[in-house]
């Protein structure tokens, strides 16, 4: 079901995961939840994404989405690498008991990657469902 960023119908409404490195457990604690949620609130009010349902479990995010505007890749890109650089500012500077440990993990994957520079936190696949089209 993995597919990259190849959204085909970018105003469809669709049924999104989006994973972690690793399946490292990082929304376990509030801070990077919030982070997550304030992405997905300020791509609501300045993208036009419009989310119907989301729900954030330990390692990954699930939303039923659209982009009436036709830029949900776009939206979904700019999400996943403005809160990747978030979380790691917040693993690095907050109180996390795991901090060497994940930017020890984020940081291999990263330099592993060609498509990233330090760290990667999200993985590039988009696991997507069309719901309506």
């Amino acid at each position: 079901m993995s597919t990259g960023y190849q959204i085909k119908d970018q105003e469809a409404l669709h049924y999104l995961t989006l994973q972690i490195v690793d399946w490292i457990d990082i929304f376990t604690r509030k801070v990077y939840r919030d982070i997550v949620l304030e992405s997905i609130s300020y791509c609501q009010h300045h993208k036009g994404l419009q989310v119907f349902g989301y729900v954030i479990m330990s390692n990954h995010v699930h939303l039923i989405c659209n982009s009436p505007e036709g830029k949900l890749s776009d939206t979904v890109r700019d999400l996943k690498k403005y809160t990747s650089k978030k979380i790691i500012e917040a693993i690095k500077t907050g109180n996390e008991s795991r901090r060497e440990w994940m930017l020890d993990r984020f940081g291999f994957l990263g330099r592993k990657n060609s498509r990233n520079q330090d760290f990667q936190v999200w993985t590039h696949e988009l696991a997507m469902i069309v719901l309506i089209s």
